[in-house]
This record gives C-alpha cells, sequence and structure tokens, in this order.
C-alpha cells in the first residue's frame, strides 16, 4: 500500500491527508548520513535537529603526513633534487588519484555509505550492492583493484612491445599482461552486470 520496495524507509505522515512523494525518504539517493535525515525532517516537519559529531582529524592528519614526507625528502635530498622530475614517480602518483576516483572514492566521502551489508536473517555479507545507484566501501575497494589489474596488464604488453629485453622475456610479459587484462576485466564487467540487471554481455565470467 505504501509502495515500498526495500527496507529500512523513511516515511513522514504529516497531519492531514495522505503521504506525497516527497514524504519519502530517498534512502539511496540521500544516503544514511544524520545531516540528510535531519535537513529532510526540517523540510517536511519544521523540526530541526541539530547533529552533533566529534571532530574528525584524519584530514589534517594525513595532509601534515605528506607535508612531513615531502619536507623530509626535501631536507635529506637538497642537494640533489632530480627526483622530482621524476617521470615515473609523477605518473604512478597521477595513476593512484585516478584509480581512486574511478572507483568511486568521492562518491563515497560525499555520501557516507557503509562499508558492506550483512543481512540479519542469513548472515550473509554483500560487498556488492545490488543497484546502480549506490554502492558500499568495499565495492570501491574492489573495483579499484580491478582497475588495477587491468591498468598494470597494459603497462606490461606496453613494456613487452617497447622494451630492449630479449624476446623470451618479452613473451612472458606479453603473456602475463593478456592475461591480467582478460581476467580483471572479466571481472570488473561482472560487477556492472550485477548492477546493472539486465545487461546481456559478458566477457569470460
Amino acid at each position: 500500500q505504501l509502495n515500498m520496495n526495500s527496507a529500512p524507509t523513511f516515511i513522514n505522515f504529516p497531519a492531514k491527508g495522505k503521504p506525497k512523494r516527497g514524504d519519502t525518504y530517498e534512502l539511496q539517493v540521500r544516503g544514511f548520513a544524520a545531516e540528510q535525515l535531519a535537513r529532510w525532517v526540517a523540510d517536511r516537519t519544521d523540526v530541526n535537529i541539530r547533529v552533533i559529531r566529534p571532530p574528525n582529524y584524519a584530514g589534517p592528519l594525513m595532509l601534515g603526513l605528506l607535508l612531513a614526507v615531502i619536507g623530509g625528502l626535501v631536507y635529506l635530498r637538497g642537494s640533489n633534487l632530480d627526483f622530482l622530475y621524476n617521470k615515473t614517480g609523477w605518473a604512478f602518483a597521477a595513476l593512484c588519484f585516478v584509480l581512486a576516483m574511478t572507483s568511486g572514492q568521492m562518491w563515497n566521502h560525499i555520501r557516507g555509505p557503509p562499508y558492506a551489508h550483512k543481512n540479519p536473517h542469513t548472515g550473509q555479507v554483500n560487498y556488492i550492492h545490488g543497484s546502480s545507484q549506490a554502492q558500499f566501501v568495499a565495492e570501491t575497494h574492489i573495483v579499484l583493484l580491478f582497475n588495477g589489474g587491468v591498468t598494470l596488464g597494459m603497462v606490461l604488453l606496453h613494456e613487452a612491445a617497447t622494451s630492449d629485453m630479449d624476446v623470451g622475456k618479452r613473451k612472458i610479459m606479453c603473456i602475463a599482461g593478456i592475461g591480467l587484462v582478460v581476467l580483471f576485466f572479466s571481472w570488473l564487467l561482472s560487477v556492472f552486470r550485477s548492477k546493472y540487471h539486465g545487461y546481456p554481455y559478458r566477457y569470460v565470467f
């Protein structure tokens, strides 16, 4: 009768009349954050709920650690700053940033989803969200790993084609690169199929 297809569901029942479309909290869109729930309650009922959280020092600590590492490197290698022009180091840092963003880290930072979901009846733990509108933190780590595996395979293929090593080592690198691309791309596509129900294509798995 209330058109519920998932639980938990938050519904505001007004003093007069039946609940309208806006009286149902869009959990998959807005997430589980207390601030979002409090804002929705204030919009529907004019009741303001004050959410008080302890200060989060993780961000400043990570920034301080990064600055300390950079300062230590500059201090230790002040006479030789060639490492700042190392293309491999900058490429690796840029790749880590790209993998983090494409796996959904920013979405997790904004929405604050749970790490995983445990079925209270069966005890089964789900690491992949069944909807394309949401994700778990564990799912982000899994997608990051799969994207990293595909990237590593492509790097090996490139090195096998352009390096000056002997033919035997280049063949091994080529086979390893193809295997990594096929394996991790197949797993990545299987995750996509589990979230977009009805997607007809698969690669290996």
